[in-house]
């Protein structure tokens, strides 16, 4: 997968989601090698590449978790979480691997325990009531810096969630 090198100035035509405003991702599945999931996110369209890849697209601001894994014949070699925000065209972004062509990057987390620690930080807001796709950027940078730090995350509750929506409703 191609990506732009961060100020690189690439043709619309050139790269298929920038002419369709959509951010694609690129999901792997090899049994037991390596794997690349969403975890949370609506996805919007989905084109099946092959037996073991697929593609998925974003719409400008949607909010998802990506999660890639590899591993060989002694166990995990790579595990890492990226929080991002789908841009619209126009808009700065973040380069990723696998995403095209990147977003805004809330968190970006790898070692197995730090993935863990935010696949359950994840739950957590699901235990909320909240869908993670919802719930406020805040949060999210907030996981990024507790657990880069080695610090438990604070739990996002409907409290939190209440307070976002008032701030988000007051921002417009």
């Amino acid at each position: 997968m191609n990506h732009p090198y961060p100020g690189e100035r690439v043709s619309a035509n050139a790269v298929p989601s920038l002419r369709s405003g959509m951010t694609e991702v690129e999901l792997v599945w090899i049994e037991k090698r390596l794997e690349h999931w969403i975890r949370f996110g609506r996805i919007a369209a989905e084109r099946i590449v092959s037996r073991r890849t697929r593609i998925v697209s974003f719409r400008p601001h949607a909010i998802f978790a990506l999660v890639r894994w590899t591993a060989n014949d002694f166990g995990t070699v790579h595990s890492r979480i990226d929080i991002l925000r789908a841009v619209a065209p126009g808009e700065a972004y973040t380069t990723a691997p696998f995403v095209r062509p990147g977003g805004e990057l809330y968190l970006s987390i790898q070692g197995w325990a730090k993935v863990r620690a935010v696949l359950a930080a994840i739950d957590a807001v699901d235990a909320a009531g909240v869908d993670p796709c919802d719930a406020a950027p805040d949060h999210w940078r907030h996981v990024h810096n507790r657990l880069s730090a080695g610090e438990p995350p604070r739990l996002y509750t409907a409290e939190r969630h209440a307070a976002w929506l008032k701030r988000k409703a007051i921002e417009g």
